[in-house]
């Protein structure tokens, strides 16, 4: 989707997660990406090495982001399970881990590149499909 005279489109959900075999440990990253009415229209996991949970989950939304870049979208949605992301990119809560930090920050200055972009927390359940590739990925046997 990188046509620049195609129209923008009004809104992209995108739900993004994290998972990791221990703590730190063998992890993955996965987003699913949803036009406004839920329809999925695009969904990625990847392996990311060793990172804890919590970079997972960082790692999980600067792959979304990277990937959205080139789409035209008026407003990104972002739906996460991971109150620390959550609360961290809005501001709630502290960023103290130096890895995190720097993760923080790849993902703020990514931010910039939308016109209108928020974050929001969801229990686990309504972020089943984004979980549900993250471990899978992460537990397969196939190396990618």
């Amino acid at each position: 989707m990188d046509d620049s005279s195609a129209e923008p489109l009004d809104e992209l959900l995108v739900f993004v997660d994290g998972a990791s075999k221990g703590n730190p440990g063998e992890s993955a990253a996965a987003f699913v990406v949803c036009d406004g009415d839920g329809n999925v229209l695009f969904e990625m996991a990847s392996r990311i090495g060793i990172a804890t949970n919590n970079e997972a989950e960082y790692w999980a939304l600067l792959l979304a982001l990277d990937f959205l870049r080139q789409w035209k979208v008026k407003r990104l949605s972002v739906f996460s399970d991971s109150e620390l992301l959550v609360r961290q990119l809005q501001g709630t809560y502290r960023v103290r881990s130096p890895r995190l930090s720097s993760l923080h920050q790849l993902v703020k200055e990514r931010i910039q590149g939308f016109p209108s972009f928020t974050i929001t927390h969801i229990p686990r359940e309504k972020n089943r499909r984004a979980d549900s590739l993250a471990s899978e990925i992460l537990t397969s046997r196939v190396r990618l």
